[in-house]
């Protein structure tokens, strides 16, 4: 049975590396059949939580935004996928913003399962990844029937483009075929 797939890919810049990740996965989930849904938070307004907590009343936020619109969607996807550039061996701020925003999801009826990372670096190193990972598993962690299905992690590059021939774009078309 297809799954419904939210792919959000968080960088700042249009077109960049891990926003390139994305489209790789989504290309292999879509020939696999699965219906793909990508968000560039690059063109939206996500203003940050103001860790008021009325949300977990109301299952809404009091900030009325891109986020509320992009929380919802998460709620209803059978499958996350966060595409993030690496910025100080951590998530980009705007990865961590929207997951902040989804506070409303918590304790609620979400439907998604598996979440993926896909990751873009001007570090090679393959530990370069492990505080985006260790913030996403955080996070996941909050939504006990979900889990961290597949992270995908292209190191050395940086410059828009860099990650062309890159064994990454291989494994995130891969993961993406693999969703089923």
């Amino acid at each position: 049975m297809p799954k419904h797939i939210l792919v959000i890919s968080t960088s700042p810049r249009k077109g960049g590396n891990s926003e390139t990740l994305a489209n790789e996965f989504i290309r292999g989930a879509e020939e696999s059949g699965n219906q793909v849904e990508k968000i560039c938070l690059y063109d939206k307004t996500i203003s940050f939580c103001k860790g008021c907590l009325t949300c977990l009343k109301t299952r809404t936020c009091i900030i009325h935004d891109d986020a509320e619109i992009i929380a919802q969607k998460m709620k209803t996807a059978d499958v996350l996928v966060f595409a993030t550039p690496v910025y100080y061996y951590e998530m980009s701020g705007q990865m961590k913003t929207m997951l902040d925003r989804a506070n409303p999801l918590y304790d609620s009826d979400y439907q998604f399962r598996d979440v993926y990372l896909l990751a873009a670096a001007a570090e090679d190193e393959d530990t370069a990844v492990e505080g985006a990972v260790h913030g996403l598993s955080g996070w996941i962690a909050c939504f006990p029937k979900s889990r961290l299905a597949g992270v995908v992690f292209g190191g050395g590059v940086g410059a828009v483009g860099e990650i062309a021939g890159n064994p990454a774009l291989e494994k995130a078309y891969e993961m993406g075929k693999a969703v089923c």
